[in-house]
């Protein structure tokens, strides 16, 4: 391998140029070396506005990439139903995957990619920039510090009044998307809730999922994913999480939080702010810590390219991604039965 990562962009939609290009301008040790698209305008778009693209090939086709042995690795920023494919067939190619959330839409899905991943001895890792943003990371080193002491309890969501993906898009195509807020949203303060809180194994969710306020008056698509979605999941070690995700509902203002509690004390990050709740010499006290750092994308890619250039320990593995797509998919069927889905 060279010493840069030679790299492909599999998709250059929105989630490419807004998250992904715009960091790798950044980034020392990644080529980006190639970029795939079906609709050749983004390509051009993404190379003329990214200087870490401009010198890239072009291809329709997916397959292109997969086949080219001058690629390392792939960086998959598709629709949801194609992340998958994609994956499998890079990994069976010999390359390193960075793919968008959601990992996949099925279990059967993501375990397929974990076992291609190891059978082939590459690494697999699925974006989860929340985990790397300055509040999270200041939370991880007091965590380790035993600041807080154990998570017992929790919750997170991410909710919007009105924040529907545009008219007629993929998002809201359960056949593309797989869902709608929960496997959109979801992905994000659920893992970040479960990563602070020390990867404990999910073992039952519940929930429920409703189509009240979207979808009743979109114009020029489909639209039969939920607009809100409630749940709860128990783990292994007694814990438990509440969650909340919608692209509609009557509230009085967007946010996104996790809020955890702890023996020592409670934590709560909203909007990437911090705050810390406790009690000293039997009066209680309120922190805010205020780190400064980098956005999660930047820091979640040069993650990647650290653990595949240098043997970096990873701080996401693939049975992360395991564990999260049977959360999402138990909560989707729960809603579906009325009944507590065991994982």
């Amino acid at each position: 391998m060279s010493k840069k990562l030679r790299m492909a962009i599999i998709g250059c939609g929105g989630i490419a140029c807004g998250a992904h290009a715009s960091n790798y301008d950044n980034i020392d040790d990644i080529e980006i070396v190639a970029v795939c698209d079906i609709r050749p305008e983004r390509m051009e778009l993404i190379k003329s506005k990214y200087k870490s693209c401009a010198n890239a090939w072009e291809t329709e086709d997916y397959m292109d990439i997969v086949k080219c042995p001058d690629i390392d690795a792939v960086d998959i920023c598709t629709p949801n139903y194609l992340h998958a494919p994609i994956a499998i067939a890079a990994l069976n190619a010999g390359k390193h995957v960075l793919t968008e959330k959601p990992d996949a839409m099925t279990v059967a899905q993501v375990e397929a990619m974990k076992e291609a991943a190891e059978r082939n001895g590459k690494v697999l890792m699925a974006m989860r920039n929340n985990r790397f943003t300055p509040a999270a990371l200041y939370a991880r080193k007091a965590i380790a510090d035993n600041e807080y002491g154990r998570f017992y309890a929790g919750r997170c969501g991410w909710i919007r009044r009105r924040g529907v993906p545009g008219d007629g898009s993929w998002f809201a195509d359960k056949s593309k998307a797989g869902g709608g807020p929960l496997i959109d949203l979801g992905v994000h303060m659920i893992d970040l809730a479960i990563f602070l809180m020390g990867n404990p194994k999910p073992v039952s969710v519940s929930g429920s999922t409703f189509r009240e306020i979207a979808g009743q008056n979109e114009k020029g698509g489909l639209f039969d994913v939920e607009d809100l979605a409630m749940g709860f999941i128990k783990f292994d070690n007694g814990a438990c999480l509440h969650i909340d995700f919608s692209w509609a509902t009557n509230i009085e203002k967007d946010v996104r939080f996790v809020e955890l509690r702890g023996t020592k004390a409670g934590i709560k990050i909203e909007d990437d702010v911090l705050s810390v709740y406790g009690e000293k010499h039997g009066t209680p006290y309120n922190e805010h810590p205020q780190p400064r750092g980098e956005y999660g994308h930047c820091v979640a890619i040069r993650h990647f390219a650290d653990v595949v250039l240098n043997g970096a320990d990873p701080i996401f593995v693939p049975q992360q991604g395991v564990d999260m797509i049977k959360i999402l998919n138990g909560i989707y069927e729960s809603a579906e039965t009325g009944k507590e889905v065991l994982l």
